[in-house]
């Protein structure tokens, strides 16, 4: 039989000759990714079900980033708990504020290429980006997997996304997933899996593969996937030869394929309040703005500040606009200080701030006032997100971003 992405890790993780689509299978997990805002709970799920050790601490990583630096009291009790747990339970892999969950999983090689990984973050899809069958879950089941090392799960049906072509300039990848997320609908892909194929796709960097993958969820998918090739082996420092071969076969059983030509795509936004709210940069310049904010596990990663450094460079943001920056993890700080970009932002008005989840999750780092309005370049915009519901989010990339903040409306990059 012919098979999808998805469904060969499956087979490669059980050892089978064959599965299909709605399955329903116990894999084995390889890696675990736990953040700050679960553990407390994961913690006490895991004693209440009667367990005594974790199946492998060695596979488990405990994450401080959402609630970091601590803007609450309640937040120090997470922190005391995390530790707790760990220090009990033996788990060595452990980061206090080193930068987000999802850039570090991979960026520290958690992650490799076949593996199942679970987490309790909804855009653990973004391991997907270098080949891996990776989704968020609950803190039941997360307590649950850190007892047994196995959880069970409906293989998803997947569709098939086709790009082909060049994209024009200041069309990114955040614009593509932004298009099929429009295309999709928010509930499209729901407990399916995107794989991602195409000359435009095998053009990206594993950065922007990382973008696609993240906000894969923000259509239902429960994973994305993309194919593993020489990109992918020089960023997980491993040999193009033991990649495992995970390539979607043309004819498998696809639910649905979807084309794009990348020449067709433009400049997007998700628009207030919805995700797959979107429209066309064009047909939305010139709208005030209070705020910009670029970063998340979205566009937090030093290709997404080297594009927003560059448009910012001996310019300034609008008096009235206040410019965020966060890098993704700590050494994406350090690589972009080395390269003189946080000082040409840094010049250009923005507030940099620690590696951390921050304004992404409405926490430290910026929230808004009654009736104000942001360009950002991380995932969601429900309502209430950064701060009141009156408050308007606009998502787009980290070009547009860029613009906004130099013109203190909604703009697209100039030639």
């Amino acid at each position: 039989m012919k098979h999808t992405s998805i469904e060969k890790i499956i087979i490669n993780n059980l050892k089978r000759d064959n599965i299909q689509a709605n399955d329903i299978v116990t894999v084995n997990v390889d890696r675990v990714m736990i953040h700050d805002i679960f553990i407390p709970f994961v913690a006490e799920k895991f004693e209440e079900m009667g367990f005594s050790k974790i199946w492998d601490p060695s596979k488990a990583v405990l994450i401080y980033d959402h609630l970091v630096p601590a803007s609450s009291v309640e937040d120090i009790r997470h922190f005391k708990i995390g530790d707790s747990f760990a220090d009990k339970y033996e788990i060595k892999n452990i980061h206090r504020s080193d930068g987000i969950c999802h850039q570090l999983m991979l960026e520290a090689h958690y992650v490799k290429p076949g593996d199942v990984v679970f987490g309790t973050d909804s855009h653990t899809t973004t391991y997907g980006s270098i080949g891996a069958f990776s989704s968020g879950v609950g803190y039941t089941e997360m307590a649950a997997i850190l007892g047994t090392g196995q959880l069970w799960v409906k293989v998803p049906e997947t569709v098939r996304v086709t790009v082909n072509g060049k994209l024009p300039d200041n069309v990114t990848a955040k614009d593509i997933v932004l298009r099929l997320i429009g295309d999709l609908g928010a509930d499209g892909a729901n407990y399916k899996a995107l794989e991602f194929t195409g000359s435009t796709i095998f053009d990206l960097s594993i950065a922007s593969r990382m973008t696609i993958a993240n906000m894969s969820v923000e259509a239902g998918a429960k994973a994305a996937i993309f194919e593993p090739d020489e990109k992918t082996a020089e960023y997980c420092g491993i040999l193009f030869e033991d990649l495992p071969k995970i390539s979607g076969d043309r004819d498998a059983d696809y639910v649905n394929e979807i084309h794009y030509n990348a020449e067709e795509i433009v400049p997007v936004m998700a628009c207030p309040s919805s995700v797959d709210n979107i429209k066309p940069v064009a047909e939305l310049e010139g709208i005030p703005i209070d705020q910009v904010f670029i970063g998340s596990c979205t566009n937090g990663r030093l290709e997404d500040l080297t594009v927003a450094a560059d448009i910012l460079k001996g310019k300034k943001a609008a008096d009235h606009v206040r410019l965020i920056v966060t890098p993704a993890s700590r050494e994406i700080y350090k690589q972009a200080a080395r390269s003189g970009i946080l000082n040409t932002l840094i010049s250009a008005g923005a507030i940099i701030t620690h590696p951390g989840c921050g304004l992404c999750c409405g926490r430290a780092g910026g929230i808004l006032s009654e009736g104000e309005r942001i360009v950002a370049t991380n995932n969601r915009n429900f309502l209430g997100r950064m701060g009141p519901a009156s408050v308007d989010i606009y998502l787009g990339s980290p070009a547009v971003a860029a613009a906004s903040a130099i013109e203190g409306k909604i703009a697209l990059p100039k030639p």
